[in-house]
């Protein structure tokens, strides 16, 4: 009885607002949403290691490595800041 219960269950419907889509339209509305964008890279498998061991069960590792990512891009930027900073104080003060 289970199994043909199992098997006569539509799939979930997918919507976009109040349009009803396909598997595809509604991934991309997804990616869209969250600004993220699909990409390969090849990774050393010590770096998988390490942020699938960070990640434990709590969150997944591809998301530290985007914050990790997120992290390095934003550090430059304040180090470019403190640079430009320091610069015009030299500046000021000679």
């Amino acid at each position: 009885m289970n199994s043909q219960v199992i098997s006569e269950r539509k799939p979930p419907r997918l919507r976009v607002g109040l349009k009803d889509v396909n598997h595809e339209e509604f991934a991309r509305a997804v990616r869209e949403k969250l600004g993220k964008q699909r990409v390969s890279i090849m990774l050393d498998s010590a770096v998988i290691a390490f942020f699938k061991a960070k990640a434990g069960g709590d969150r997944g590792y591809q998301t530290l490595i985007n914050q990790a990512l997120y992290d390095a891009m934003r550090g430059e930027e304040i180090e470019a800041t403190l640079r430009r900073v320091i610069r015009e104080e030299i500046t000021v003060r000679i």
